[in-house]
């Protein structure tokens, strides 16, 4: 069996998947923390990360998210394609989640009506979703985060490599994590699917006015 034909193997789902997905397309823009993930540069476009690096983490990070309780995971995104993920996510995980607006004070303030505490969180974007991650970094939270070419890693304990701006791209990513910690958790079998599709993960697009 040649090298190629075993890697695809290995994976989650079958590389075709990822690629269909656009789940290895990043940005025209690389910060040094992402450099690791990428596998080349196109001369006239963005930069492609690697789809086994991408695999590899989801693995690893649903390996510890399956650690914790259900409840005590928060997933948060303020990515308006990741809202449904997000919920879907959630719902199949048991994990707690906010979507849209992060207000601060949420992990850090406990006089707000609005304050969880939750023991790790999982973000759609470091970019986007960074207000969640300096406070979870404050109160010693740790920080799982979707990331693509152009994210800072700061305060992020666990980087998911990924699109993490496409609708069928953060579909995938979330669908094969959710599916990834039930199996680690022994809530379905190893080599068992999900009941919900990916395309029930997927935003709807949103058509500018």
């Amino acid at each position: 069996m040649s090298e190629q034909k075993r890697a695809v193997i290995e994976l989650l789902v079958p590389i075709q998947t990822y690629l269909e997905a656009g789940v290895h397309v990043g940005t025209h823009f690389c910060t040094k923390s992402m450099r690791k993930f990428v596998y080349r540069m196109k001369p006239d476009g963005p930069y492609i990360l690697d789809i086994r690096k991408t695999d590899e983490r989801i693995r690893v990070a649903a390996k510890f998210l399956a650690r914790y309780e259900p409840q005590e995971v928060l997933a948060v995104t303020a990515r308006t394609y990741a809202f449904k993920p997000v919920q879907k996510f959630s719902e199949v995980t048991g994990a707690r989640a906010i979507i849209g607006r992060f207000i601060p004070g949420t992990l850090t303030n406990p006089s707000l009506p609005y304050y969880v505490e939750p023991e790790v969180i999982l973000v759609s974007d470091p970019r986007i979703d960074q207000q969640a991650i300096v406070e979870a970094a404050e109160v010693g939270i740790p920080v799982v985060a979707f990331a693509s070419t152009d994210a800072k890693l700061s305060n992020v304990d666990l980087v998911i490599p990924g699109n993490n701006k496409g609708r069928r791209s953060l579909a995938t990513l979330y669908w094969l994590l959710a599916r990834q910690i039930l199996r680690e958790r022994g809530e379905i079998a190893p080599d068992a699917d999900l009941e919900i599709p990916i395309d029930e993960f997927e935003a709807p697009k949103v058509v500018p006015r």
